[in-house]
């Protein structure tokens, strides 16, 4: 992949920040498999980086916590034959997950209070309910 790698708005990482490693993949492609490096590694140093925002880092660094390896995060394709394929496709899987974790919080929830009306109105039916198999019981025929 040439030029940098966008994840949101103006914010992009460069390419001299990124480092590929290629090896033999096990996915599709018969004896071409055995001759050509078509899986790809992208690893990016998240704890390192000047390209991102101080907010959008730490925010970064604490929701993928647990995918990082020494505050570097690495993502592996080998779905497609193609190693030009597969950088595509692990240079977008790196972008929307970095995308996803430096977006911001969602906004908090508040509670909203239930109408009088709807309240009154579940226990109206309720006890008209109620009165429907209390008349069902045996009572009174003779």
């Amino acid at each position: 992949m040439s030029g940098p790698l966008v994840i949101r708005g103006s914010v992009s990482v460069p390419e001299a920040e990124l480092q590929w490693r290629f090896s033999r993949s096990s996915g599709p492609g018969g004896q071409h498999v055995n001759t050509t490096d078509s899986q790809v590694e992208l690893r990016f140093d998240l704890a390192a980086t000047e390209a991102l925002p101080e907010v959008w880092k730490r925010r970064a660094l604490e929701r993928l916590a647990g995918r990082l390896t020494g505050g570097v995060i690495a993502v592996r394709a080998s779905e497609h034959r193609s190693q030009w394929r597969n950088r595509e496709t692990a240079s977008a899987r790196l972008a929307a997950l970095l995308a996803e974790a430096t977006a911001p919080p969602p906004k908090a929830r508040r509670a909203t209070k239930i109408p009088r009306g709807i309240n009154e109105r579940r226990l109206r039916v309720k006890k008209q309910r109620s009165q429907t198999k209390r008349g069902r019981s045996g009572g009174g025929w003779e």
